[in-house]
């Protein structure tokens, strides 16, 4: 399973058109709206980059999209909890 962290900038006042609208797509499993630099990040669990990459075609399809900067999980090894241990310890 491949994880990717998709920021959005929208059109102001859009966001939570834009998040119901994501709440839509497959394979979204996360929308959250921010305070910032950028309105919304979406976070996508999926097979294959080839369906990642479908996936954000459809996000940047949504209407009032402006932007999109998609980050890749790289490997298993650098997961949140891990890093968290790493720095506790």
């Amino acid at each position: 399973m491949l994880t990717a962290f998709v920021l959005l900038n929208c059109n102001v006042g859009t966001e939570s058109t834009i998040l119901n609208e994501l709440t839509n797509i497959s394979g979204v499993s996360e929308a959250v709206g921010l305070i910032g630099v950028y309105d919304i990040v979406a976070k996508i669990s999926v097979e294959s980059r080839e369906d990642i990459a479908k996936i954000v075609r459809k996000i940047r399809a949504i209407a009032n999209v402006r932007s999109s900067l998609t980050m890749i999980v790289s490997e298993k090894e650098h997961s949140v909890k891990q890093i968290e241990e790493t720095v506790v310890a």
